[in-house]
């Protein structure tokens, strides 16, 4: 049959609209045929209603779009196209665990980084995972574009322990960080390139480009005297000295607030948790206000709230990659994949977060060298703790958890990681079958 056969794994999130949107908005080249949005029976309500919404945009749109909605994953994954993971193992109270445990030990609590990454990576590798052997049965050929956090460990576990070669990490804070700049330059966002190496959620920016000539350098100026820095929703903007950010020379993403500015974080983290709670919680309400928008059969557009959920250009990057990939773009764009001797200094089988050429064969990593020194040794103590991590999820050995824990730059000894980790895997054991069918 004519057209893409595209499946969303996780369907019933509160972003799917904005996938939805992307897919509309590019229809006239990327012509998705059936878009199926799969999800747990847990999910089904809010699948229902996405569903329904989904379905509301396209009519509205006049797109022949069909959206199928199942709770059967290997009926979904028949013969399709591409495949996008967004799940969240454990839903928002994971996440509240995640964020509140390494607090009560003086430790940054946040879903991505420090022991909280660590965990959300332990729930979510065995599942997608599981996705990946259905995918080799019943839809060898397709691409899995993931976009389920931590991207970067996730996208290293598929490489290095599934069959699913055609596999990309997706992230917003790479397109996040071009708009930003875009702002600060006060130019509209396609005038705005960044040559981007690291890892998802540890990437800097190697050079900045305005229609195509570099001001890294007028950039970096303007960050340290700007009062709206480049931020996230879910990340407090403390502001940058400007000798280090000068002295650094690289532009820094939102998530190095956690390794430059530990105990100012740290301290922020604490407030926010006394006096709102935590982030999960913040997103529960967020999130309870958007359904009841979903719900309503009127709306038939995404609504504008979704911008405060913190998944801002979510379909941008996602559905550009998609339609760079379909219609063979060969342009560039930052994506989480094999190194194949991107950054010199990390290992060529490993996955890293690198500006690349979008093929119809896949993105290609652009070779950009090695990292300076001053950054090298921080991305690869996090590649370290990534590798550990992977393995650890999908052996579910204590010893690699713990070692993983331990050698995060975020856990201060091997003594309150061991406390953390035996506190969170308690936590989380409902999701952690791994680490409790043996004894330890």
């Amino acid at each position: 049959m004519e057209g893409i056969k595209m499946v969303t794994i996780g369907g019933g999130s509160s972003y799917t609209p904005e996938l939805v949107e992307g897919l509309i908005q590019r229809y006239h080249e990327l012509p998705v045929r059936e878009l199926w949005l799969v999800d747990i029976p847990e999910g089904a309500e809010k699948l229902n209603m996405v569903g329904a919404l989904a379905k509301r945009m396209v009519k509205r749109a006049g797109v022949p779009v069909d959206i199928y909605l199942s709770l059967d994953r290997e009926e979904a994954l028949r013969d399709a196209d591409f495949v996008t993971t967004q799940i969240r193992v454990g839903l928002l109270e994971a996440r509240a665990k995640d964020e509140a445990i390494p607090l009560k030990y003086e430790v940054i609590g946040q879903e991505t980084n420090g022991p909280g990454g660590l965990f959300k990576g332990l729930r979510t590798i065995p599942v997608v995972l599981d996705i990946c052997k259905d995918m080799e049965k019943l839809c060898p050929d397709a691409w899995l574009i993931n976009f389920s956090n931590p991207a970067g460990m996730v996208t290293e576990a598929v490489l290095h322990y599934s069959n699913i070669t055609k596999t990309v990490g997706l992230c917003n804070v790479p397109i996040g960080m071009e708009r930003g700049i875009a702002e600060l330059l006060q130019v509209e966002p396609n005038r705005v390139r960044i040559d981007f190496a690291g890892l998802n959620h540890m990437v800097y920016g190697l050079e900045v480009y305005l229609d195509g000539m570099a001001v890294k350098e007028q950039v970096l100026e303007k960050l340290v005297h700007s009062r709206d820095g480049i931020t996230m929703k879910n990340i407090v903007d403390l502001g940058w000295e400007k000798e280090f950010i000068q002295a650094l020379n690289l532009l820094p993403c939102p998530y190095h607030r956690y390794y430059y500015q530990t105990s100012k974080m740290l301290d922020e983290e604490k407030k926010d948790f006394e006096a709102k709670g935590s982030r999960a919680q913040v997103v529960k309400e967020l999130e309870k206000e958007l359904f009841e928008m979903y719900r309503d059969p009127e709306l038939d557009v995404k609504p504008p709230q979704l911008k405060e959920r913190g998944g801002a250009y979510y379909s941008e990057a996602a559905c550009n990659l998609i339609n760079s990939i379909y219609n063979d773009k060969r342009d560039i764009q930052p994506v989480n994949v094999r190194n194949n001797g991107a950054i010199k200094s990390i290992p060529d089988e490993s996955a890293v977060e690198v500006s690349c050429i979008i093929t119809k064969d896949g993105p290609k990593p652009i070779t950009l060298g090695d990292l300076p020194v001053a950054v090298r040794g921080l991305v690869q103590q996090i590649k370290s703790f990534e590798r550990v991590a992977a393995e650890a999820a999908v052996t579910g050995d204590y010893q690699k958890a713990l070692l993983a824990m331990t050698i995060n730059p975020l856990v201060p000894s091997d003594t309150i990681a061991k406390e953390i980790l035996d506190e969170m895997l308690e936590a989380h054991k409902e999701y952690l079958p791994l680490f409790f069918t043996k004894v330890r």
